[in-house]
């Protein structure tokens, strides 16, 4: 028979159906080819059809029958709210950097660098040498693999000046990604209730993780270079906290960069204040003019507690970041860190191994440079011509964003809401603020996809900004 015949088939079954009771099963395939007078290939033509309509469905070596009608009706999860009680602690909100995007909008809000700007082609043949290695089947050691643990000391160690002992890989504790590091930090270094010091503005994802734990987030002004070392100073001396985090290089969102003297200035604070200084070196590999010097290489003390990711550089499937401490401090972490998540995968640990040892890392390094400069300044350049009531206190020295501060009038939330309607998605300035937002500002990313479209971005930016 022709597929005519199989549509008649088709037909005839579908009326079948429309009067049958759901869940009803239908004849076998030998009764339809004896009903129909038709081949078992023309049947099972008719049948197929009806299945990928969804008239039907199959149950292997059971038959099939008439589609099961499931009726849409409310759910009453009101018991949960009597079980769960009240939280804590209130959580922010996860950052609109988080936000998947659709391939027509010109996305300036994302947290990551774009796919063209990460190491694939190493990424790629890394996995595929540690799935046929004997990470696919084994247990690590809970501070990690002892290779990747000696690469993340060696990393630091090559800053570490004369005359200070360098870090070992028995220092190095490996995560999975720097936000549990964070979780980690906050709980044995700081303690429920208990304040800490934080840049203001600062990364959102460390004022979750504060808020996550309890910790008690003291702000801290920090500009385009860096926060105030007498701030700093005052503020331990009035709350009594025995920690500070802060990203000494590439900061996020606004990109500072402490100075050398600064960087001195509030190191000796923090071993005079008996504290912690948690560096988050999260754009170790992002440096654009100038190099990243990481804090943590001055310190042989254990007052520097160091964390750097791979995530954002190697690639985001690659969770894996190195946590660099001393002294009982080390011991705390490591203890904590085993009873969250046990031990990083192996495979993942390999990989990552792999792809920062080879030739072709450093030289994919030196090109990112390049790029992110020409993104960077077509940006700059295409926000200046088109938004020139925006303000861009400083263009970075690295790391991946603008921090563009829009007129005191704007209305951060319709601003936003007005851009993403007109084909720009952003991220609005306040989920990077601990405390009061003090000023309306935007955190624009350079690294994203489509850099072609940021004129067209800078002047979407601009109209919104003039309607406001």
């Amino acid at each position: 028979m022709s597929d005519s015949s199989s549509e008649r088939i088709a037909q005839r079954l579908r009326e079948w159906v429309s009067n049958a009771p759901s869940g009803a099963q239908l004849p076998s395939t030998r009764a339809l080819v004896a009903e129909y007078e038709a081949s078992p290939v023309t049947v099972q033509k008719a049948l197929q059809s009806l299945i990928g309509q969804g008239l039907v469905e199959t149950r292997p070596g059971v038959g099939t029958f008439v589609r099961s009608i499931r009726v849409a009706r409310p759910h009453d999860y009101g018991w949960q709210t009597a079980a769960l009680g009240s939280p804590q602690n209130r959580m922010p909100h996860a950052s609109a950097a988080l936000r998947a995007t659709p391939n027509d909008v010109i996305a300036l809000h994302s947290g990551y660098p774009d796919r063209e700007l990460l190491p694939e082609r190493l990424v790629r043949a890394a996995l595929t040498r540690a799935a046929r290695g004997d990470a696919v089947m084994s247990k690590t050691p809970a501070a990690g693999l002892p290779e990747l643990q000696a690469w993340f000391a060696s990393e630091l160690g090559a800053h570490t000046p004369t005359g200070l002992t360098p870090p070992t890989a028995s220092d190095v504790v490996i995560l999975p990604g720097s936000q549990s590091g964070l979780s980690t930090l906050f709980r044995t270094l700081v303690g429920a209730g208990r304040p800490m010091l934080i840049e203001s503005p600062s990364y959102w994802g460390a004022i979750l993780a504060a808020a996550q734990v309890g910790v008690q987030l003291v702000p801290i002004p920090s500009g385009p270079h860096g926060p105030d070392p007498d701030e700093i100073d005052r503020a331990f001396a009035q709350t009594g906290a025995r920690a500070f985090y802060a990203q000494p290089n590439f900061a996020n969102p606004n990109g500072a960069q402490w100075s050398p003297d600064l960087a001195d200035s509030i190191l000796r604070i923090v071993r005079e204040r008996g504290a912690f200084l948690i560096e988050d070196d999260w754009a170790h590999d992002f440096g654009i003019t100038t190099t990243a010097a990481p804090l943590a290489a001055r310190d042989d003390s254990g007052h520097v507690v160091y964390l750097r990711s791979l995530t954002k550089s190697v690639s985001p499937a690659i969770r894996v970041a190195g946590l660099i401490a001393r002294g009982p401090a080390h011991d705390r972490i490591l203890a904590d860190t085993q009873s969250q998540a046990m031990y990083v995968s192996g495979v993942l640990q390999t990989a990552a191994l792999d792809v920062v040892t080879q030739p072709a890392w450093r030289t994919h390094v030196k090109s990112l440079r390049q790029q992110l400069a020409a993104r960077r300044d077509l940006l700059v350049d295409s926000l200046r011509e088109h938004a020139p009531t925006a303000h861009l206190e400083s263009v970075p020295a690295g790391g991946l964003n603008l921090w563009l501060q829009l007129p005191d009038e704007t209305v951060l939330v319709r601003f936003a809401r007005e851009c993403e309607v007109s084909g720009v998605i952003l991220a609005a300035g306040d989920d990077w603020f601990p405390a009061e937002p003090t000023g309306r500002y935007l955190r624009l990313n350079y690294s994203g996809p489509n850099p072609g479209a940021f004129p067209e971005a800078a002047h979407i930016i601009g109209q919104v900004l003039a309607r406001h």
